[in-house]
């Protein structure tokens, strides 16, 4: 399939990465069809997607009409309808491999023969994935970093069976969606998670252990290491439960104690603490995510 060919996206999961996904496709003008497993979930999505382009317009980032346009895009749908029309589907639910697994077997059933088949995996193996498909060199790693429509990069994995031919359209068009691209092989974490996780956890061991506050922590990698978030509110963003389910992959596949997790991080996500998208995790955050001054 060459690049020009892609014409209709179908993004599988409509939380905060998968909604990213269509808004950004959506404004570099592709068709999306935005699904989940409950159509009000990507009704939902939908909802937040329009609100983001909205705050672009009135910060005069975007024009009425493009912002119309970027929306008039994307439709709510669901996977038994969007795949069967798509020249790409893009996988973007939770990291959760028997989740994943399923829903590649799905798409492949269903996407047309020379649909190609991503993952916004952030850890989990390609080769895996390929693995459960009938078309194993058209799949292929899309990672996203989060908030999708803001981050500059897009991290392409490659399957022991990915193809050449796969590989270049889908940089050619994560290149069109103004992104920057890097390269990683298929092995735990890939290149971005395998640096990020590591230094997520020892930041919440430092806290664990009583070493310094979660603000010290945070104020020393910003200020220290010119890093635009801390690590805590870093993880918190990104989402407490990913960063878990991340670790557990990268201990459980290289078999290395270094990635165990702390157990701190462990019980914030029993409890429920998440992070932003539940107001609570190291830090406590208002109804827009913005954080509050109290900790919880």
């Amino acid at each position: 399939m060459q690049p020009s060919e892609i014409g209709l996206i179908a993004v599988m999961g409509a939380g905060q990465m998968g909604a990213g996904i269509a808004q950004v496709c959506a404004q570099r003008g592709y068709r999306v069809l935005l699904a989940d497993a409950a159509l009000e979930r990507a009704e939902s999505g939908k909802s937040g997607i329009v609100k983001q382009l909205a705050r672009l317009r009135d910060k005069g980032k975007l024009t009425a009409e493009e912002c119309e346009l970027a929306a008039g895009r994307i439709e709510v749908s669901s996977s038994e309808r969007a795949c069967p029309l798509a020249d790409l589907v893009i996988e973007a639910a939770t990291e959760n491999r028997e989740l994943k697994l399923a829903l590649f077997e799905q798409a492949d059933a269903l996407a047309p023969p020379h649909a190609i088949l991503a993952s916004n995996t952030s850890s989990i193996s390609i080769t895996l994935l390929a693995g459960r498909t009938k078309r194993p060199g058209q799949v292929i790693g899309m990672h996203f970093m989060n908030p999708v429509p803001v981050m500059k990069l897009v991290e392409l994995v490659r399957g022991l069976q990915t193809s050449a031919e796969t590989e270049a359209t889908v940089r050619t068009l994560a290149e069109a969606l103004q992104k920057t691209v890097i390269v990683s092989q298929d092995r735990p974490g890939f290149l971005v998670n395998r640096m990020l996780i590591p230094f997520l956890n020892e930041a919440c061991f430092a806290l664990q252990e009583g070493t310094g506050s979660a603000e010290d922590i945070d104020q020393g990698a910003r200020l220290g290491l010119n890093h635009p978030l801390g690590p805590l509110e870093l993880a918190d963003l990104i989402g407490l439960d990913t960063v878990l389910a991340i670790a557990r992959v990268l201990e459980h596949d290289f078999g290395d104690p270094k990635y165990r997790s702390p157990v701190l991080l462990k019980n914030l996500v029993a409890a429920g603490h998440l992070g932003r998208k539940t107001k609570r995790g190291f830090y406590a955050y208002d109804d827009q995510g913005m954080k509050l001054k109290t900790h919880p």
